[in-house]
């Protein structure tokens, strides 16, 4: 029997057990602009509906969602976002900022943000909220943290879905596509923390070395991250802009890791600003008002076809 595989302790390893799945990502996505019912979800995602059921289900087990009666005869029911799912805004945000900077546009469905607070459309921002200022990948440091450890790569078997998004008439088609692979999001945490080369990337992440190397190729051909070399012969993968740009993404998957999944011990990272070394505070805030945004305080307008439609959070 062959011995099991670690990994570092890590909390976007850990919320994206829960999210990292392009099907749960369009069914989140949807839940945003307005599905409540299983048949709403059905046409704004695309999804089978066997498929659909078991997402579902998932989602309400892990307490991202909640399933409510709404009507008794015939039993009929809704699915609500939990404080747990709302508290996926800001990761949520952060997709669709990145989206909206490397996809193009043309033919999709768009999405106007209007923040109640300030009264304007406003573009999400990752902030640190200690400095007020804009948060870089490169402006970051990380130290290990009371809880960094080591634990066992529970890998479970999931097919590739990138399907599922580039079918799908949604918001964050291309971004579902990374986040939703769960091993390409893993690839990418190593890369962030100074892990460039295939053999650090494989001790790190503990993926079949074919699984490896399978990712590699597609986020270069996204032109995510590209290749260096370093002669004879060796080589290292770097973050071009459009892979350094998806670190707010990332952080905001590992604070709401932190929040919901974290060992006793305390965060496995410590993230702290290069600016003067202070501790990093993310959040995502209005680039009008620069306060930090929340569900209830923002207004959508999808724009499907010419046709816009105002629609209240979830």
């Amino acid at each position: 029997m062959a011995s099991p595989k670690f990994i570092r302790t890590c909390s976007i390893w850990r919320a994206l057990e829960v999210v990292g799945d392009t099907s749960i990502l369009l069914i989140l996505e949807a839940s945003w602009i307005g599905a409540r019912r299983f048949d709403e979800f059905r046409t704004r995602t695309g999804l089978l509906q066997t498929l659909l059921s078991d997402r579902l289900k998932r989602l309400v087990a892990a307490n991202v969602l909640e399933k409510v009666l709404y009507s008794e005869a015939p039993p009929r029911y809704e699915y609500r976002m939990t404080e747990k799912g709302r508290d996926l805004y800001w990761p949520a945000l952060m997709m669709l900022r990145w989206e909206r900077r490397w996809t193009p546009t043309a033919g999709r469905l768009q999405l106007r943000l209007r923040h109640k607070t300030c009264g304007h459309v406003f573009e999400p921002t990752p902030t640190c909220l200690k400095c007020g200022d804009e948060i870089s990948a490169r402006d970051v440091d990380w130290a290990e943290g009371p809880g960094v450890g080591w634990m066992a790569a529970r890998y479970s078997r999931r097919r590739q879905q990138r399907h599922a998004a580039t079918g799908a008439q949604g918001l964050m088609v291309d971004v579902a596509q990374i986040t939703g692979d769960r091993w390409a999001s893993l690839v990418l945490r190593s890369i962030f923390t100074g892990l460039r080369r295939f053999d650090e990337i494989h001790r790190d992440t503990a993926m079949a070395t074919n699984i490896l190397s399978e990712r590699l190729s597609w986020l270069t051909a996204q032109g995510v991250i590209r290749t260096h070399d370093l002669g004879g012969r060796r080589f290292e993968y770097r973050l071009t802009e459009k892979g350094v740009d998806y670190y707010p993404v990332l952080l905001m998957l590992l604070r709401w890791g932190d929040k919901y999944y974290v060992s006793p011990e305390g965060p496995p990272l410590l993230l702290r600003h290069k600016s003067d070394g202070h501790d990093l505070e993310p959040a995502v805030t209005c680039s009008c008002c620069g306060q930090p945004v929340e569900p209830h305080a923002v207004a959508y307008e999808v724009i499907e076809a010419e046709n816009p439609r105002a629609l209240e959070p979830a």
